[in-house]
């Protein structure tokens, strides 16, 4: 899919270095926040002592457990979003594979947020760890009343976004689904659990609710165990075309302790031989503890329950792997969620019922209600307010790279194995004849402009591509393009200027950059500029030049500023986006510099 990707290792250095760089700098912001709530605390403490609230009414049991419950996976998660190799490999390695599978509809909804991811692979990731981070604390902090509420609701809003965006939609319309492998997709379940929270607090009086979850719980169940023994589909065979012996040995194969992946192979093995008696096993258990759901009687419940639990605990460690190994794994799959969303319907069923006081509407938005607010604030509604900055942290990053079409220049850095390196040297005289007028050109014609040089052949590869970044970085420029020259040497002796311009100009658009030039020359001429720039890349063929990886950024006075390294060859779309922007950027600063020579 275009976009997704940057054509990164996941490990880069640089990327992983980039990505820690940005959660130091915003773990400073947090404390900052954090800060700030104790100074607040502090100085409203004495009036709290003079005015006391009254005790917040009491929280159901079943209410507070899939509040807690969920609030710890949401940090765990953010926990599993801070590995390195997030930044460049969540794209590339989860989002698309999961996405491929799915019709064109999906990918093309995937894409979206995966193109945001690999354009901007350093805010996107680090973006993730604080919006989870803060919905978890959210969580734990907020026991009642709108506050609390509003997290639950906070919760199923992210939760959806990542289940369309990085779960495509959990893969149910791909083939092969099965509950095995986490469908739905395990956030829909933490989509259900923050909706469920985000209910008035009378719906948690009795034990309907907790009937209507388990009950729903049940009838996808037998759903489940009904796909699941669909003739046809793999589950029921062994050997080479045992969909289930794949599923697990696929996860064997990931990076993982030994004895966990020792594990995971024997039990394939196990499947291979007896794939029958194993799938047999999951359809009967689905339909039978669906069937005990959708009844919902506590004294079957009581027994129902542990059972499950030890079904799903099973699953997760035999088939799903435990969901996170790998250093790509952002959450514990599904049997977790499942586990948990079972326990909160059996304790919404069982528990006596809870008085439950009015609940005070959200207050009106304006500064007299806030400071009231914060001089009547408790530690826990202090931690809420501080949860809320802490996914903003992330958010408002996120929603602002999302409308930038221009991807961050890191990922050239990490393709070109650097920043641009500054220079202070005099560039090397040229004097060659335009390709498309005939006319002498030098560089010293050039003086007053900034020019970005580099060497192109018409028939290399990547030359295409670098004459494009060269014309989207002069684009990107705006009114300064005028005063920037975007020059490119003839790499090759072997082509007329004609095939070049042919190649180039009008089919590549270059023309629309306000100086573009291609020059070409003697072979005398074209070997002494090769030479005294000293980039030159030898091609296959004897006496042939492929083409330059860098692009020389030289200042109106003619000085060589920067030295800009491109990684010629096919690229993704984000990753010839971010050298077009690194290019950019550094005949910015050159032009900088010459307005204040």
């Amino acid at each position: 899919m275009p976009g997704m990707g940057s054509g990164l290792d996941a490990t880069n250095p640089a990327l992983v270095a980039a990505f820690f760089s940005a959660l130091l700098f915003q773990l400073i912001i947090v404390g900052v926040i954090v800060a700030a709530l104790l100074v607040a605390y502090a100085a409203t403490r004495r009036r709290r002592a003079a005015n006391p609230r009254p005790a917040p009414a009491a929280e159901p049991r079943s209410r507070r457990f899939l509040r807690i419950a969920f609030g710890v996976l949401w940090i765990f998660d953010a926990v599993l979003q801070a590995q390195p190799k997030m930044a460049g490999g969540l794209p590339s390695q989860v989002i698309a594979p999961v996405a491929s599978a799915s019709p064109d509809w999906v990918q093309q909804v995937v894409n979206f947020g995966g193109t945001i991811w690999s354009y901007h692979p350093v805010q996107a990731a680090a973006s993730a760890v604080w919006i989870q981070a803060g919905l978890g604390i959210w969580l734990l902090a907020a026991t009642t009343g709108w506050s609390s509420r509003l997290a639950g609701l906070a919760g199923a809003g992210w939760g959806l976004i990542v289940w369309v965006f990085g779960e495509a939609f959990g893969g149910i319309f791909a083939p092969g689904l099965t509950w095995l492998s986490g469908a739905p997709g395990a956030v829909v379940l933490y989509v259900v659990a923050g909706a469920l929270i985000a209910l008035p607090m009378r719906a948690w009086a009795g034990p309907r609710l907790g009937r209507l979850l388990l009950a729903g719980v049940g009838v996808f169940w037998i759903g489940m165990a009904v796909l699941q023994a669909w003739p046809g589909r793999g589950f029921w065979q062994g050997g080479d075309s045992g969909v289930l012996t794949a599923m697990v040995s696929s996860m064997a194969d990931v990076s993982q302790p030994h004895v966990q992946s020792a594990m995971l192979s024997a039990f394939a093995g196990f499947v291979n031989s007896h794939a029958f008696a194993v799938n047999l096993f999951v359809v009967v258990a689905l339909a039978a503890l669906g069937a005990t759901f959708v009844i919902g009687r506590p004294r079957i419940l009581r027994y129902a329950l542990p059972v499950a639990t030890v079904f799903c605990v099973a699953v997760w460690v035999l088939v799903q792997d435990l969901g996170f190994p790998g250093g790509l794994g952002t959450d514990p799959n599904s049997m977790v969620p499942w586990v948990l969303l079972l326990w909160g319907g059996y304790i919404a069923v069982t528990e006596r019922a809870v008085a439950t006081a009015a609940e005070s509407p959200l207050p009106r938005p304006s500064f007299a209600a806030m400071r009231r607010s914060l001089a009547a604030s408790t530690p826990r509604s202090l931690i809420v307010l501080g949860s809320v900055g802490v996914i903003l942290l992330g958010a408002v990053p996120m929603a602002a790279a999302s409308v930038d079409r221009n991807a961050d220049p890191i990922i050239a850095q990490a393709i070109a194995g650097g920043a641009p390196v500054p220079q202070d040297r005099p560039a090397p005289s040229f004097q060659l004849t335009s390709g498309e007028t005939g006319q002498p050109v030098s560089l010293a014609s050039l003086h007053g402009k900034v020019v970005l040089l580099t060497f192109l052949d018409p028939v290399c590869v990547g030359c295409p591509q670098i004459a494009q970044q060269l014309h989207a970085a002069s684009g990107l420029l705006g009114p300064a393009n005028g005063r920037v020259a975007v020059v490119a040497i003839a790499a090759s002796t072997m082509h007329s200027r004609v095939t070049f311009i042919k190649s180039f100009d009008y089919r590549q658009g270059l023309t629309a950059a306000s100086d573009w030039q291609f020059l070409t020359g003697t072979p005398a001429d074209l070997e002494q500029v090769w030479s005294a720039y000293e980039k030159i890349s030898p091609g296959m063929m004897a006496g042939m030049m492929v083409h330059s990886e860098i692009v020389f950024v030289i200042d109106a006075t003619g000085q060589i500023r920067w030295e800009v390294k491109d990684a010629p060859g096919p690229a993704t779309e984000s990753a010839q986006s971010s050298f077009a922007v690194l290019l950019a950027n550094a005949a910015r600063q050159t032009l900088s510099l010459s307005n204040q020579q």
